[in-house]
């Protein structure tokens, strides 16, 4: 870790930090609290996501259906309009939607291989945006003036990395840059989020091999085709099985950094009451923990 001591985290004239966790554990809350003070610098992973590696699909996405209009047709085969996603920190919808849901198409679904290249294409986005971090550490430092750089990730971190290999590529280049902090959730948050998905099913990004045993399942459990599929059935279903899933992998990822939990972070209300709680934490947890 690059801060080992709490002495030395309160030292740094330079503190870097990354968040990860399942989403809606208060990585983006932090991130905003942390910028508000006007010294810190947040990097979005999903904000990089949707305009540098995947802005131009997204926006193409939007044009093919608005060429579907005859009349949206003939203003944009004349240059009359302009269609691009209006993508920011706190508005990262387009993202999600271009991601889309498998299923029957008249309920908004995708066809299986197309949902599965756009799976693929957010993979290596992510990965991309990921180890753009120290990237953008310099450029906050040296572009922009700010000594200190918060890095948020999305929850799909842990589907493309390998914490048990002490070489993965992704989790040395950001442990060597950031001091990675697990935000860690009880069994009460898990149901709540739970709550809320199934109010308002998101699309998300999943493991290619999780992803092709729960699409499995689902047809054989409900003896259903691919367009039979109800896109926003499937998609909860999966939900619960997903944060299972990720579960383990956050813990092992743990080991290269230090860990928060959700109940603690809900108590942050400034940048040095975030400053006091990560000293704390590592006046109590050792890297070996």
């Amino acid at each position: 870790m690059i801060y080992n001591t709490a002495q030395e985290w309160r030292s740094s004239p330079h503190k870097r930090v990354l968040f990860f966790g399942m989403s809606g554990l208060g990585k983006t809350y932090l991130s905003n609290l942390l910028r508000a003070r006007g010294d810190w610098f947040h990097y979005s992973i999903d904000y990089r996501i949707g305009t540098r590696y995947m802005g131009e699909l997204i926006a193409d996405n939007a044009k093919k259906e608005a060429m579907k209009v005859p009349f949206l047709r003939e203003l944009l085969m004349s240059d009359s309009i302009y269609i691009g996603s209006n993508i920011t920190f706190d508005n990262l919808t387009p993202v999600s939607s271009y991601l889309g849901k498998p299923g029957d198409p008249d309920r908004g679904g995708l066809p299986m291989a197309q949902y599965l290249k756009r799976q693929n294409q957010f993979q290596h986005a992510e990965e991309n945006a990921l180890l753009d971090t120290g990237h953008f550490i310099e450029r906050g430092q040296s572009l922009y003036g700010y000594p200190h750089f918060i890095c948020d990730t999305g929850g799909s971190i842990c589907e493309w990395v390998d914490p048990d290999d002490p070489n993965d590529e992704i989790l040395t280049a950001l442990s060597q840059n950031c001091l990675m902090i697990w935000l860690k959730g009880s069994d009460a948050h898990t149901d709540e989020l739970v709550r809320r998905f199934d109010k308002a099913p998101k699309p998300m990004a999943y493991q290619p091999e999780f992803l092709a045993k729960s699409w499995s399942e689902y047809l054989n459990e409900n003896n259903a085709q691919e367009g039979d599929v109800d896109p926003d059935a499937f998609i909860r279903w999966t939900y619960a099985r997903a944060l299972a899933h990720r579960q383990p992998l956050y813990e092992k990822m743990s080991k290269w950094g230090i860990t928060l939990c959700a109940n603690d972070v809900s108590g942050v209300k400034s940048a040095e009451d975030f400053e006091n709680l990560i000293a704390q934490t590592l006046e109590m947890q050792s890297p070996q923990d």
